[in-house]
């Protein structure tokens, strides 16, 4: 019973052994193949000491590179001031990375491959020891017990019991060896199958270096980015296509945006008398020369003085990049709204309504604009460009919808709504804002010489709040009654203006399809820009 005992015993301590024995093997071949591909995402040398793996760095050599570059551009190019900082920047992220890898290095590969190339390889060597030794013991057994055979039937039987003695020891002895070695086998394979957690911790201590590596990087980053930004908006020279108004007339300390007045000078001097100004397109790669040099705020203009629909066609491009419309999306409403309005006069008070509550710097730029295409209009006779044809062409790129993008309501934006508010705008400039305008704001252009007989009188009063009609839409003076009534005991009735203006009716063009909507608007525009001013005042 007992040696059946026994036997089970050792049966299961067989099988235990084996099945560590497995897993050994197993955590030995993954933790090589682990420690193997941990080594190809290390950027430094494996082994080398911190200064030497610095300067190995790919990052180290990148910001080298990058300070090098900032030298020679200098401190008076905004790439050089970038790639300086930069390449600081970089250098940090270089140290970081290093003080990360030689962590790694410490907590994960050495563990890893001492457990990989060490010590499993010692348990399964143990192993292999285990078994010669028991081949030792069977061979010194096997002996003994020959000589114990021979003593029985052998003649020499003193000398056979000698032999046979020291045989004994042998086998005593390898059977000793074989019991140190299977213990020794036994608590090396117990021992690592206790610290398999530990084991498990370098995985844990990966990730937590990795975590502590990227948040270290992180404040670097943060750290250097608000640097970073401080300069790139402290560089003046920024394009002003596609930027907002109010950052680039802060970024440039002006009052009117560069394209507009550079443009408005170009086309005093040489577009006021251009048929079909705003309306025929300019060469696309003229377009886009005046447009790049306009953002990078040079001076050198003079090729494009002779190309006035370039300039014209720039114009229209400035206006129509802005993130938001000169008229601003969020007046869209109040615009169509006022536009809406059927009694002339009342529909005049609500556009200066609405112009009023624009923001500073966009009516300011507005009534630039406007003063400018006022006196263009002056010259409708030789340009063809009256009011009404300005407003059809320009009034798309001065307010539009916030969700407009398709053709359709590209076509809805060039709607008689629009018109009738850009159209009454440019006609009676002088009324919507009296104030002289200088449009040579910077000083940087030449002014043209004023046309001999050209005034620029105030014929209105901005003085009260409801203000007076511009004479163009004078009706009979009314009776006192009707007066009271229609303006009120505290208003002020209009009065006319010596001059008067017939304006060229505009058809209502909004149809179900916007196409049909862009015909009508075409042949409208045509119409207009091949007919005299006298034969459209005489035909409506």
């Amino acid at each position: 019973m007992k040696k059946q005992f026994n036997r089970m015993k050792q049966l299961a301590n067989q099988t235990v052994g084996r099945q560590i024995e497995r897993r050994m093997e197993v955590v030995r071949v993954v933790s090589h193949n682990t420690h193997k591909r941990m080594v190809t995402c290390l950027q430094g040398h494996v082994g080398a000491d911190a200064e030497k793996r610095h300067k190995k760095l790919p990052l180290t050599a990148l910001s080298q590179a990058m300070v090098d570059g900032g030298g020679q551009l200098g401190e008076d190019s905004l790439i050089g001031k970038m790639m300086e900082v930069c390449g600081e920047a970089e250098n940090r992220l270089a140290s970081e990375l290093m003080h990360h890898e030689l962590q790694v290095e410490k907590d994960c590969l050495d563990p890893l491959n001492q457990l990989a190339e060490v010590d499993i390889p010692n348990i399964l060597k143990q192993r292999k020891q285990l078994a010669k030794l028991v081949l030792d013991y069977d061979s010194a057994r096997a002996r003994w017990l020959q000589a114990t055979k021979s003593i029985i039937s052998g003649t020499n039987t003193q000398a056979l019991t000698v032999k046979a003695d020291l045989l004994k020891e042998e086998m005593d002895e390898s059977m000793n060896k074989v019991e140190m070695c299977k213990d020794q086998l036994a608590a090396d394979m117990y021992n690592f199958y206790s610290k398999e957690g530990d084991y498990a911790c370098y995985y844990v201590m990966l990730l937590e270096a990795q975590a502590d590596y990227h948040r270290k990087s992180l404040t670097v980053l943060e750290n250097v980015l608000p640097t970073i930004q401080a300069q790139q908006d402290s560089w003046t020279e920024k394009p002003a296509f596609g930027t907002g108004l109010d950052e680039h007339l802060k970024r440039s300390s002006r009052e009117i945006a560069l394209p507009m007045e550079a443009c408005v000078m170009m086309l005093l001097e040489t577009g006021m008398k251009e048929e079909g100004l705003f309306r025929i397109a300019a060469g696309a790669s003229k377009l886009k020369k005046l447009k790049a040099a306009l953002d990078c705020s040079t001076s050198q203009l003079q090729e494009f003085y002779c190309d006035p629909h370039a300039v014209a066609g720039a114009l229209k491009s400035y206006l129509r990049e802005l993130p938001d419309p000169l008229m601003t999306f969020q007046l869209y409403d109040d615009w169509i709204q006022a536009s809406s309005v059927s009694d002339p006069d009342k529909r005049l008070q609500a556009l200066w309504v609405v112009c009023d509550q624009l923001p500073k710097n966009n009516k300011a730029n507005l009534r630039y604009l406007v003063k400018f295409l006022a006196k263009l209009a002056e010259d409708s006779e030789q340009n063809k460009m009256t009011p009404s044809n300005i407003a059809i062409v320009l009034g798309p790129n001065l307010l539009w919808a916030k969700t407009e993008g398709s053709l359709a309501e590209m076509a809805a934006a060039t709607s008689v709504h629009v018109v009738t508010i850009i159209e009454p705008i440019i006609q009676h400039a002088h009324w919507f804002f009296p104030e002289d305008v200088e449009f040579n704001v910077s000083g940087m252009f030449a002014m043209p010489a004023p046309a001999s007989g050209s005034s620029n009188h105030l014929d209105y009063d901005c003085s009260t709040v409801e203000r007076k009609r511009p004479g163009s839409m004078v009706c009979p003076e009314p009776s006192d009654a009707s007066r009271k009534e229609r303006y009120g005991p505290d208003r002020q009735s209009p009065h006319p203006h010596p001059q008067t203006r017939t304006l060229t009716p505009i058809p209502s063009v909004l149809t179900s399809d916007p196409r049909r909507s862009l015909l009508v608007l075409a042949s409208l525009l045509t119409e207009q820009l091949s007919v005299p001013r006298d034969a459209q005042t005489s035909r409506s």
